[in-house]
């Protein structure tokens, strides 16, 4: 079992993780305020239309902190502007 909390173990289960909230991506937000499309990050990132949108619209559990680090990069931001922990 792993030391620290809320690390996927090898079976995909969440050692030590609380059902108190959730990350909740901002990125639509974002795009609006920097006046980007969805095609313009696409390029900008290296991912597929496809993949951003599913991004863009909340539609993953995961995203490589490389995306991420390629996404702040482009639309000049921080994570915490495209990340937000909703409690539930």
């Amino acid at each position: 079992m792993s030391e620290a909390r809320g690390i996927d173990g090898p079976d995909g289960s969440r050692d030590g993780a609380e059902a108190g909230g959730r990350i909740v991506l901002r990125l639509d937000r974002v795009m609006v305020e920097r006046g980007r499309s969805l095609n313009w990050l696409a390029e900008q990132v290296g991912i597929t239309n496809v993949n951003l949108s599913k991004i863009k619209n909340n539609r993953v559990s995961a995203i490589r902190f490389s995306t991420l680090a390629a996404i702040c990069e482009a639309l000049d931001c921080q994570p915490g502007d495209i990340l937000e922990y909703v409690k539930e």
